[in-house]
């Protein structure tokens, strides 16, 4: 006869799992923003900002506007993929900010202190969870490849770029940025129209 598990033990096991894969997420985090200081990478840090929501924004709708100026279909498409999937994956990941809070990894370098939990903050400092740069950054370079397979490589390389920088340059623990990436990806499929159905749609 085979025996069960009790809840209670089940629970207490996936407990201590998640707090293991938290601690080794801030563990990882501290130790990769080491440098966080460094000019060189405070000067990256701020070049990375190119994936901040205000600059895909508008790359996106300047995508957009300049496909329906020179009557560039694929363009066009582009860009509006880019503008949809860029706003759904802004707008999740700021859901889940409202929600729970995390402090970002420099707060816990520079002043020793670290939490997470419920409710969400606008507190810039407590909003590491998840990371809007990996989000809309995934999100944009993944609707973009889609457009213009040849650029697929570059398009991923920046945005895997950009997400990497918010680690090392203590803005964000791995997890938070993985989580982002993760939703940029589901942004993307949710808003996805492939080019072919949305020329024959407008021819």
């Amino acid at each position: 006869m085979l025996s069960r598990t009790p809840r209670r033990s089940i629970r207490a096991r996936t407990a201590r799992l998640a707090m293991g894969i938290e601690a080794a997420d801030v563990a990882s985090g501290v130790s990769l923003a080491r440098a966080k200081d460094h000019p060189a990478i405070r000067a990256m840090g701020s070049a990375s900002e190119i994936g901040s929501w205000q600059a895909l924004f508008a790359l996106s709708a300047t995508a957009l506007t300049l496909g329906m100026v020179l009557r560039d279909r694929r363009l066009a498409h582009a860009g509006n993929n880019m503008l949809k999937a860029g706003i759904v994956a802004s707008l999740v990941k700021t859901t889940f900010k409202r929600t729970v809070h995390r402090t970002r990894p420099n707060v816990l370098m520079d002043e020793g202190v670290y939490s997470r939990g419920r409710p969400g903050t606008g507190a810039g400092p407590w909003q590491s969870f998840p990371s809007g740069h990996a989000a809309l950054s995934v999100a944009v370079a993944r609707s973009m490849a889609r457009a213009y397979p040849d650029v697929a490589p570059a398009a991923y390389l920046a945005a895997a770029g950009i997400a990497t920088m918010q680690v090392v340059r203590g803005a964000h623990f791995p997890v938070d940025v993985l989580t982002g990436a993760v939703i940029g990806l589901g942004a993307e499929a949710a808003c996805h129209r492939p080019f072919a159905q949305d020329a024959q749609r407008k021819g």
